[in-house]
């Protein structure tokens, strides 16, 4: 992890600044801090750069556009609730990891299930959590070749489009994130022709 860190601090070359960062880590062989397996919808890596990487354009052919939130979590809140409620919260069941078909709409997983949008609402998801001494939480990070897909689950989420919000409000909070642009890379080098650079 640290080695691919610094090789991409090297491709930046001091062009850009860090100015947030945070330490994550997996915990219990990939779950999110709740108990449940994350990142069970994700797509397959021959099919991830269909939908993480812009196809064609100068300066555009093989960058990505990237969300990034930090969720902090009330764990204590969550757990208050018995163990076929959490699993109703989720919509999966955290022995099995199976979806649950007769989980309310208000189920994160079926806030978030991204074949269920018109049109789909595919992306790179990669969520890891994070602990420090004042909260924990996860880090949410998605990839798109436009950020359409994720602006479209996130406003299922708030309920815009049928007034159901995810429950996932209820014991967890976004309290920071952003929109990026990752350039392509060509020889070696960020290709910031794009930006006439």
């Amino acid at each position: 992890m640290q080695e691919n860190a610094e090789r991409i601090k090297s491709l930046t070359d001091g062009a850009f600044i860090l100015d947030d960062a945070m330490e994550t880590f997996t915990y219990a062989g990939g779950r999110d801090l709740t108990g449940y397996v994350d990142g069970t919808a994700n797509l397959s890596q021959e099919e991830s750069p269909v939908v993480a990487l812009v196809e064609s354009g100068e300066g555009l052919a093989g960058s990505s556009f990237v969300a990034v939130q930090r969720w902090e979590h009330d764990l204590a809140r969550f757990r208050s609730h018995s163990q076929t409620q959490r699993d109703d919260m989720i919509g999966r069941s955290i022995d099995t990891n199976e979806e649950l078909d007769d989980a309310p709409k208000s189920a994160h997983v079926k806030r978030t299930a991204q074949e269920e949008f018109e049109p789909e609402a595919f992306m790179v998801r990669r969520s890891m959590p994070w602990a420090t001494a004042h909260g924990q939480g996860l880090e949410f990070i998605s990839y798109g070749k436009s950020l359409d897909a994720f602006e479209q689950v996130l406003c299922r989420m708030v309920g815009l489009d049928d007034g159901i919000t995810d429950v996932l409000f209820t014991f967890s909070r976004p309290v920071t994130g952003g929109y990026y642009w990752c350039p392509p890379v060509q020889s070696g080098r960020l290709d910031l022709s794009y930006l006439g650079l």
